[in-house]
């Protein structure tokens, strides 16, 4: 079961392998209240895309869009897939992020990605 949770909820037993999907540190938080297993800042929106965004929701359609396009040509994400089935396998995974927007995140758009790519076979 792959799970999102924003950072500064904490960690619990119920979130399985935490993986921190944002290309930066969440500020203020510290790696041991964190609690991160794995952070795949390689599949986080580049740092272009993710000023660009803003966290304006109005964008969120064209982010989604740029951002599902960013993913399709990083090779980064063929090995985090392996990886996350592996992990999957074990129990549940939580991908972890900062952004207060529960809604309009990069988070939302990688947990759709990654259910997507999974359902298709995953990693190739």
């Amino acid at each position: 079961m792959l799970k999102l949770k924003r950072v500064q909820l904490g960690a619990d037993k119920g979130d399985g392998f935490r993986i921190l999907v944002d290309r930066l540190w969440p500020r203020g938080e510290t790696k041991e209240k964190a609690a991160i297993d794995l952070w795949e800042k390689e599949v986080a929106p580049t740092s272009g895309l993710r000023k660009w965004f803003g966290h304006e929701p109005e964008k969120f359609p064209a982010f989604q869009k740029r951002y599902r396009a960013e993913l399709d040509r990083n090779p980064a994400v063929e090995p985090f897939l392996a990886r996350l089935e592996k992990e999957l396998a074990k129990g549940g995974v939580t991908l972890v992020y900062a952004a207060k927007d529960s809604v309009h995140s990069n988070a939302v758009v990688l947990k759709e990605y990654l259910e997507e790519r999974l359902k298709e076979g995953g990693a190739r």
